[in-house]
C-alpha cells in the first residue's frame, strides 16, 4: 500500500475511532469527573431516584404532590448541573433542523392525546379503570373546593404544558435515552427509555393505593402502560427527525393541554369519584 494511501487510511480509521469513543460516552462537566464522561449507570441511578420522587409524590398523602413540580424541576435542571454544553447538545438541547414542523409536532401530541381519551372512554366509560379518569381523580386529592370549573382547568393545565413537558423530555428523551445509546443501537434506546417512561406512568393510573396497601388494575393498567410506551416512541421518534428535544417538548406540552380538556370539559362533572 502507497504511503499517501497508507496514512489517510490511518487518519480515516483514527477519525472512526474517535468518533465511536464519543458515542460510547456523554461529557460531564470536568468538576464531577476527570475523564469528563457520565457512563449509563450513573443516568439509571438518576432514573430510579427520579421514580421513586414520583412514587412518593403520587401515592403518598395528598399534601406531597408539590414533590412532583419539584422532580420535574429537578429532572430539567440535570443537563445544567452535570452536562458542558457539548454533553447538552447532544441530549438535544439545540435548535430544530426543521423548525417549520413544528405545529405538525403539536398535532401529533394532540392526535395522541385524542386517542387516548376514545380508547379509555369506549373501553371503561367514566369508571375508575378510564386513566384520565384517574389523573382527574389525582387532581380532586388536592384542595379545590371554592374554584370554579374554569379556575380548576387553569390552575392543573398550565403546570401540566411546562413542567412535565420540559422536564421529562429532557431526562428521558435527552440525557436517559442518549446515556442508553452509549451500549445499545438508537431504535433500542427508545424501546428501554420508553418502557421506563411508560412504567413511571404507571403511579397515575394502574397503581392505586387501597386499604390493603397498593393495588394494580391489571387491564387497564397495562393498556396504559402501551399507551405510554408507545407515545414515548412517538417523542423519541420527534427528537431524532428534528435533532432536537424542542418538538418532543411541544408535543408533550399538547398532549397535556388535550388531555386536560377532555378532563375538565367532559369528564369531571360526570367521572366516577374516588372511593
Amino acid at each position: 500500500m502507497p504511503k499517501k494511501t497508507r496514512r489517510s487510511f490511518e487518519t480515516n480509521e483514527r477519525s472512526k475511532n474517535i468518533v465511536n469513543e464519543v458515542m460510547k460516552s456523554l461529557r460531564l462537566r470536568p468538576m464531577f469527573h476527570a475523564s469528563a464522561r457520565v457512563t449509563l449507570p450513573f443516568a439509571l441511578i438518576l432514573a430510579v431516584a427520579f421514580a421513586a420522587i414520583r412514587a412518593f409524590a403520587m401515592l403518598g398523602p395528598s399534601n406531597y404532590r408539590p414533590l412532583f413540580l419539584l422532580h420535574c424541576i429537578a429532572m430539567a435542571l440535570v443537563p445544567w448541573i452535570f452536562l458542558d454544553a457539548i454533553g447538552r447538545a447532544e441530549i438535544g438541547l439545540k435548535s430544530s433542523i426543521r423548525p417549520w414542523e413544528f405545529p405538525l409536532s403539536m398535532l401529533y401530541g394532540a392526535a395522541a392525546s385524542l386517542m387516548c381519551f376514545v380508547v379509555g372512554y369506549a373501553l371503561f366509560g367514566v369508571t375508575a379503570d378510564n386513566w384520565f379518569v384517574s389523573i382527574g381523580n389525582s387532581f380532586r386529592a388536592q384542595p379545590t373546593v371554592g374554584f370554579s370549573l374554569l379556575q380548576l382547568h387553569l390552575m392543573f393545565t398550565i403546570p401540566a404544558m411546562i413542567f412535565s413537558p420540559i422536564g421529562e423530555e429532557i431526562f428521558f428523551r435527552g440525557f436517559l435515552q442518549r446515556a442508553l445509546e452509549t451500549k445499545f443501537d438508537p431504535r433500542t434506546s427508545a424501546v428501554l427509555e420508553g418502557t421506563w417512561f411508560a412504567a413511571v406512568h404507571l403511579v397515575h393510573h394502574g397503581l392505586v393505593v387501597a386499604a390493603t396497601g397498593i393495588e394494580f388494575r391489571a387491564l387497564s393498567g397495562a393498556l396504559w402502560f402501551l399507551l405510554m410506551l408507545a407515545l414515548s416512541c412517538v417523542f423519541a421518534w420527534l427528537r431524532k427527525r428534528h435533532d432536537s428535544i424542542v418538538p418532543a417538548i411541544l408535543a408533550h406540552s399538547t398532549f397535556n393541554f388535550v388531555m386536560n380538556l377532555f378532563i375538565f370539559g367532559f369528564l369531571w362533572n360526570a367521572a366516577q369519584r374516588p372511593s
